[in-house]
């Protein structure tokens, strides 16, 4: 059976949790007790299979969104049950058409009616048989808290750029609403165990009201084939920084394989803050973005979500389509109608986009009586003041414009700001001449694909219209250059929405452009909407989650952490921990021993700013090289003046300094150079260049050695730093290209130094001067934590089926923490590897006792 693990958050009460198999037809209801979450953990281990049948042949996907894509309501024979019904606008139904027939399809969601506590058995096996949906029932005040308080209050405003600067405008962080939001997320979490089959299942979880949901799924299965998609838009690190919860949302967001945008600034800026708060770089490799996160690579997609152009060409055709369009086109005869669509909240700029229209009215008196803005207000989905001040401020602009500009049986301006039909709201989009989407900061906004598809309309429309059904169909569009869609509409006038007297000046471009022109730009944008619809979207984004998830059976998968710091740690099978026990036992029984050790990281904690050497660690090498069956070096970047200084009480030490460039085999011999080089005339050209890019970096330094020059940004701001060293990679290999030299990039550095210098040299010296004695070692330890030092790893690694070790050869290359690597062991810190080493110098020491007490002479006493 698998076992039942949830992380342990915020040390809240226990609950049950169980996994539902596919054959089992009645589902229990899992408890859903407001501000409790399931904690149980795990026997021994995190990494865990499914005990659900595997046998099932089609995939199946688990779409997670806040609500189901159903309609709900009360029967009308007064019986109280409940009639469930699809809702045909809802995204998550119409992404079903590009998961081709052969992929199920689960859902998993609230529904928008509360459902009372005696009927939500009976309501979840209906979803569950009828429409394949498991909902989740979330009592009234925790979802209040959850939607109404964290999601509304502070992420939505958030995500749109809006500061909590005072307790109106945002409101201060209540832990409370947070501690809420993680337990309607864990109660998702439980929901999705229901019906899952991890080791088959893929699950596609959308936009923000889910974010920490990939922790709970990952902690609970590790290899869960999970994605992400964000549907609003995600701010830069200068505004997303503010949250509390900062890192938090970030390392639950890379618990997913998958993290979708709509745009690339949206991407940008979640990668910039990946980067300045969990020190986490991305690389482009072939076209795909990833981030590389403890062993797992962290997919990132960029793709705007599509329209069902399908579902609005049959709304189209319907005969109340038709004639509210005929009724339309009476009412606005002989006008040109503008049109906008907009939520009735602070951030779809409708009280600019009136200011906009008030100016235009101003400046073009001679049109008034031909020209009608359309505004179709829908209802707010968040409450508040804000939305109040919206809707108050909205009605007075309204008024106060069509009482100074309009005339008998004309108003400039019609406000619509009661719930309409969705034929209703096509039937506008068909008469418009334009459609102005003026929001000042929105995730996407799909209003200009759905004016684009209705404007190309059909020929009933067209007979009604009085158009010709032959000639070419034109529309206009003005869009803000802060709305997702904006990118992808190239024919559009892009405005800033602030900028009154540039929206009217972009209301007269379209009213007043030529038809031929208008005809340009709609045949342009028809043929990107049509093609790239909500079908295409979700295909596009399963194809990525299938490569993202490709690796997953091969690679050794377990957990780390507590709460929301839980990670999944993802390496090759064979890699292991190193057990202290294991190698102390191969050192006692052997007696010819290759020590390699690096300082930095391994040695010494990592950025440390001390000027001297770790006490304990030179204790334990002078320990360790006194044992005459050992030959132990120090390999490290530092220069040979340091490691001189620092281990000079370590005769028998041998120190490879400058990443191996110079080798003494101990404290008696002279310094040799592992590479021959013939001068070192290219530090006067890297040098200069050197110290133009440090002038213009604050934070950065040069870092001048006999052999190397590094250029090291690790104080500079993360992603100017990181810009400004590929910036130099690319100019020292340019000036550098007819020189001995090799220019890399490492963790926060820039390094040129000369070709072939490695600390693989340096085993590579050490074994072939044992072998040359005629001392093959038949014990090898080699200890790094970095990328120099992974040349190390596998010249040892590869020395087990060559000459220079002995056949029986215990060979044990280990790195620092759990990470790729080309070594076979990890030991977790630099603690755990001087506790080792301290252990194996014990042996020595014990070794050494007991040889001097057999060489002692027996006296005679009788």
């Amino acid at each position: 059976m698998v076992s039942r693990s949830y992380s342990n958050l915020l040390d809240l009460a226990s609950g049950d949790s169980w996994t539902f198999s596919r054959e089992k037809k009645r589902l229990p209801r899992v408890a859903t007790v407001a501000g409790v979450l399931s904690e149980l953990d795990d026997d021994n281990n995190n990494s865990v299979s499914s005990d659900a049948p595997s046998s099932i042949s089609p995939e199946r996907m688990i779409i997670v969104g806040n609500q189901l894509p159903l309609r709900v309501h009360r029967s009308s024979d007064g019986s109280g049950d409940w009639n469930f019904s699809w809702d045909e606008d809802s995204l998550l139904l119409q992404l079903k058409d590009g998961l081709g027939e052969d992929v199920e399809v689960i859902y998993v969601g609230c529904l928008k009616e509360q459902i009372e506590m005696s009927k939500q058995d009976d309501v979840s096996q209906t979803l569950l048989e009828n429409f394949k949906c498991v909902p989740a029932f979330i009592p009234p005040e925790l979802f209040s808290k959850f939607y109404h308080g964290f999601c509304k209050q502070h992420l939505w405003p958030l995500f749109h750029y809006m500061l909590p600067l005072s307790p109106d405008l945002g409101g201060r962080f209540d832990r409370s609403l947070w501690q809420a939001y993680l337990s309607v997320n864990k109660i998702f979490a439980d929901k999705v165990m229901e019906v899952i089959s991890p080791d088959d299942d893929f699950v596609w979880v959308h936009d923000y009201h889910l974010m920490v949901l990939p922790t709970f799924l990952r902690k609970r299965f590790n290899r869960v084939k999970l994605g992400y998609f964000l549907h609003s838009p995600f701010p830069s690190s200068e505004i997303y920084r503010t949250l509390p919860v900062r890192d938090e949302l970030l390392r639950a967001l890379l618990n997913s394989d998958l993290i979708g945008f709509h745009t690339f600034d949206y991407a940008r800026h979640f990668l910039s803050c990946c980067s300045r708060m969990l020190g986490i770089s991305y690389q482009s490799k072939r076209g795909y973005i990833g981030l590389e996160y403890y062993g797992r690579t962290v997919s990132i997609k960029i793709l705007p979500v599509g329209i069902h152009s399908g579902q609005i060409q049959s709304v189209l055709n319907l005969p109340e389509t038709q004639a509210k369009v005929a009724e339309l086109r009476d009412q606005f005869k002989d006008k040109s109608v503008m049109l906008g669509v907009d939520d009735m909240d602070i951030f779809k700029g409708i009280s600019l986009k009136l200011l906009a229209m008030e100016h235009w009215l101003l400046n073009h008196r001679e049109k008034r009586g031909k020209v009608v803005l359309v505004q179709i207000a829908n209802p707010a989905r968040g409450r508040g003041r804000d939305v109040q001040e919206v809707q108050s401020e909205t009605h007075a602009t309204v008024r106060r414009i069509n009482e100074a500009f309009g005339l008998p049986g004309y108003k400039p301006v019609v406000l619509i700001d009661r719930p309409l039909q969705f034929y209703e709201r096509i039937a506008y989009y068909v008469i418009a001449e334009s459609c102005l989407v003026t929001a000042v900061r929105d995730g996407m906004n799909l209003i200009p694909y759905e004016y684009i598809i209705c404007r190309q309309g059909n020929e009933k429309l067209d007979e009604i219209l009085g158009l010709d059904p032959s000639a070419a169909k034109d529309s206009m569009l003005v869009v803000s250059e802060f709305i997702g869609c904006s990118p992808s509409l190239s024919g559009a006038i892009r405005v800033n929405p602030w900028n009154i007297e540039a929206v009217s000046e972009a209301m007269e471009s379209a009213l007043s452009v030529s038809t031929a022109e208008k005809q340009l730009r709609h045949e342009k944008h028809y043929r990107y909407v049509s093609t790239h619809d909500v079908a295409y979207w979700a295909r596009s984004f399963l194809q990525d989650l299938e490569r993202a998830c490709r690796d997953h059976v091969r690679r050794r998968c377990w957990g780390i952490g507590f709460g929301l710091g839980f990670r999944v740690i993802a390496l090759d099978p064979s890699f292991r921990k190193l057990s202290i026990e294991h190698i102390v036992s191969a050192y006692k029984r052997t007696k010819n021993r290759a020590i390699l050790l690096d300082y930095d990281g391994t040695m010494m904690i990592p950025d440390s700013l001390s000027t001297t050497a770790n006490a304990e660690a030179v204790a334990v090498m002078n320990n360790l090289g006194r044992d005459t069956n050992n030959v132990v070096y120090l390999v490290s970047g530092k220069d040979r003046k340091t490691l001189t200084s620092w281990f000079s009480s370590c005769e028998r030490l041998g120190i490879a300094a400058e990443h191996g460039y110079f080798v003494r085999p101990n404290q008696d011999a002279e310094w040799e150079t592992c590479v021959p080089v013939p001068d070192f005339d290219w530090m006067q050209i890297a040098e200069p260049v050197m110290k133009l890019y440090t002038e213009t970096t604050d934070g950065s330094a040069i870092e001048t050695k006999e052999s190397a020059l590094v250029w090291n940004y690790q104080y500079a701001d993360p992603d100017f730093g990181s810009c400004q060293a590929k910036e130099l990679l690319d100019h020292l290999e340019s000036v550098l290209a007819n020189e001995p030299v090799s220019v890399k990039s490492g963790q926060f550095i820039v390094e040129v130094k000369p070709q072939g210098v490695n600390k693989g040299l340096v085993a590579e010296r050490l074994l072939a001067a044992r072998q040359h004695n005629d001392m093959l070692p038949d014990f090898v330890l080699c200890i790094g934590d970095d990328r120099s030092d992974e040349d190390m790893f596998e010249v040892i690694m590869n020395a087990r089926t060559g000459p220079s070790l002995s056949p029986v050869a215990e060979v044990f290359a280990c790195t620092v923490g759990q990470k790729p690597s080309k070594a076979k062991y990890y030991l977790d810190d630099t603690s755990e590897i001087l506790r080792m080493l301290q252990g194996l110098a014990e042996v020595s020491e014990q070794a050494a006792c007991a040889s001097q007490a057999s060489q002692r002479p027996v006296i005679d006493r009788e």
